[in-house]
């Protein structure tokens, strides 16, 4: 392995063989719930931890579009993996956005250049967020129970937030080796078993001052969250593309040369789910511009939009994979069965689709996104 690949085509190749590798133990971990540590001590040693941020920082410089490929390639392997990874993928891309728009970005760099592996919490706080932050000298004493936190068995340092006296939310970043922290192992779930998507307790953590980043009102709809919005969505259904992915070709080498009339049909309507996902994903990195997109509600909005529309085109995928194949694809014997236990979970991250389409409509019609 190494850390100095610069180019797309090498980087999605590296993913590949790191994907292969972890191929032999999917099933296993998919039976145990254990994530692989192994895998993300190779997403560092290669590099592909610190691809995204710029060169001038020590990273690989890898663009938005890049960085999806890589994760597509991975999820076909390895789903659990290839998802834990997409969460630290995306708190590094959001910072890659924020420099690009010149704010001061280097500390986040410095880390994950170092090989930091990030732990977002965003899924659980979004707007509101829980716990209790308390004003101290030189900082605040924080409590709260923060869940799920994929990667965290393997992750250094907590992105979260935490709601402030006076109706306030403060963000921070905690290392998760700091006295105080530890986790609970309380993921288990239909899918996406390995994630490691435990709950992290924060119990009376000191964080200091240094390490807020923002402070906000609580229950408004925060402008940052437009920029995680269109920095983390592509990257996360570029995880799920890559199961979708390996849905239709497992189901094109289980059947190949089959020409009943209802196997075709099945196929068909397959692959057109498929190509609708990889469509709107394709267009999500396209409008992103590679993390110079406006902070706007309506670019947020049609984030969601596509994400909706995405996360439904790859359920369909893996569901009529599993249609075409008939009973072979409903036995936990045949991949087709953990695939779509896996895809599954992309319809949970933000926003479920009752949400989302509330949001975007609300944008639409002139309103405050969650007023």
């Amino acid at each position: 392995m190494t850390s100095t690949i610069t180019s797309a085509t090498d980087r999605v190749a590296l993913a590949r063989t790191i994907g292969e590798t972890l191929r032999t133990e999917v099933a296993e971990r998919d039976r145990t719930g254990e994530i692989s540590v192994a895998a993300f001590d190779l997403l560092r040693s290669s590099g592909l931890s610190a691809a995204l941020v710029p060169a001038e920082f020590g990273g690989g410089g890898a663009t938005h579009t890049e960085m999806g490929a890589v994760l597509r390639e991975l999820g076909a392997h390895d789903p659990s993996t290839a998802v834990a990874f997409a969460m630290h993928s995306h708190l590094v891309a959001a910072q890659v956005w924020r420099h690009k728009h010149g704010i001061d970005a280097s500390g986040v760099f410095a880390k994950v250049v170092g090989g930091a592996i990030l732990v977002s919490t965003g899924a659980s706080d979004w707007v509101d967020s829980n716990g209790m932050a308390v004003p101290v000298d030189g900082g605040y004493r924080v409590n709260a129970r923060k869940a799920p936190a994929s990667g965290c068995e393997v992750g250094d340092v907590l992105v979260t937030s935490v709601r402030l006296e006076g109706n306030q939310v403060l963000h921070c970043a905690i290392p998760m080796s700091a006295a105080g922290v530890r986790i609970e192992k309380t993921w288990d779930t239909l899918g996406l078993r390995a994630s490691g998507s435990h709950t992290v307790v924060l119990d009376d953590v000191f964080v200091p001052a240094a390490a807020v980043s923002l402070i906000r009102p609580a229950g408004a709809w925060p402008t940052v969250l437009n920029v995680v919005m269109g920095a983390a969505l592509p990257l996360i259904l570029a995880a799920y593309l890559g199961i979708a992915d390996a849905a239709v070709a497992l189901t094109a080498h289980l059947l190949r040369g089959r020409a009943d009339d209802h196997t075709l049909q099945t196929a068909g309507e397959m692959l057109n789910a498929h190509t609708t996902a990889d469509d709107v994903v394709t267009a999500m990195f396209t409008d992103a511009a590679d993390l110079t997109f406006p902070n706007t509600d309506a670019y947020a909005a049609r984030a969601l939009s596509r994400k909706t529309v995405a996360a439904e085109a790859l359920i369909t995928t893996v569901r009529l994979a599993i249609e075409t194949t008939g009973g072979a694809g409903y036995s936990r014997t045949c991949d087709l069965e953990r695939l779509y236990r896996d895809v599954l979970g992309c319809q949970f991250h933000p926003l479920p689709r009752p949400k989302q389409t509330r949001f975007t409509g609300r944008v639409l019609l002139g309103h405050n996104p969650i007023g």
